[in-house]
């Protein structure tokens, strides 16, 4: 059975969360909506880039990752959502990497990050110009951040 089988309702509902998340933030579309909400999260968990995010908690944990996401960081999606965001970075780079979300909750998204991460075999990789906004509820609660991002190299082992 695969993930978007078991996990369906969530996929559906977090992805319809995180598209329109970042519309509001970026005013730019994730994928081209189609006004189908099934269609267009089904798309955003199968792009070819990486969409990536995490909950509000003080030690944030990781609440979802699409296909490309759960390849790129080697992990299958009960590792991956119970992961704390923070292990997608070397210890060394992590301080830097705290700063930076401090720096988007305030702002409400930012735009062109790059910073090396490291998947759960050890594999150490560049994100290049990613997008990370703040994730909000109808409300405007704070529910955590989300990371978008197509471009990568992985680095010589």
């Amino acid at each position: 059975m695969s993930i978007w089988s078991k996990r369906k309702e969530f996929l559906l509902e977090h992805g319809a969360l995180l598209l329109r998340t970042y519309c509001e933030r970026t005013g730019r579309h994730l994928i081209e909506p189609s006004g189908d909400v099934e269609l267009d999260s089904q798309r955003l968990f199968e792009a070819p880039f990486v969409v990536l995010s995490g909950g509000a908690e003080a030690e944030q944990i990781l609440s979802y990752g699409n296909l490309t996401a759960l390849s790129l960081w080697e992990m299958d999606w009960e590792t991956l959502t119970q992961t704390p965001s923070r292990e997608t970075a070397e210890p060394v780079h992590q301080a830097q990497r705290a700063e930076f979300l401090r720096q988007v909750k305030e702002r409400g998204f930012v735009d062109d990050y790059s910073g090396i991460r490291i998947s759960r075999m050890g594999r150490r990789f560049q994100i290049k110009q990613a997008t990370v906004w703040n994730v909000t509820d109808d409300h405007g609660l704070y529910l955590g951040q989300a990371a978008t991002f197509s471009a990568w190299e992985f680095e010589p082992s």
